[in-house]
């Protein structure tokens, strides 16, 4: 179990449209110049948006690899540990956190015709 940054960089290839921005302490992952994830490299972690709904439910059912990071508007931003999550799970909350940030348009291109 367990992801590597390098996995998870090998995963964002699998979801079109995925740009990523630098800085000295995170990567930002954004498509169509929005931001739905972080990647802190320093501490293995990725903060990835999510529903509140979400992101209350998966802190409270395994806060030893999901903790809370912030709240904005409707969404809930959760820390994801990616030493302590697998390949399939990431890949999903990856996928729903984009899905949450692709204008209708470039979903309904790709098969993901049902926006959240």
């Amino acid at each position: 179990m367990g992801v590597s940054i390098d996995e998870l960089l090998e995963m964002l290839t699998e979801l079109p449209e995925v740009t990523q921005g630098h800085s000295s302490e995170w990567v930002s992952l954004k498509v169509r110049g929005k931001g739905f994830g972080y990647i802190w490299e320093r501490t293995q972690t990725l903060g990835l948006k999510a529903t509140i709904e979400e992101q209350l439910a998966l802190v409270a059912e395994r806060p030893d690899i999901f903790e809370i990071q912030f709240t904005a508007g409707r969404f809930g931003w959760v820390v994801v540990h990616l030493a302590k999550i697998d390949r399939e799970e990431l890949l999903e909350l990856v996928t729903e956190a984009w899905r949450l940030t692709a204008p209708k348009r470039l979903l309904e291109i790709h098969g993901f015709d049902d926006h959240p």
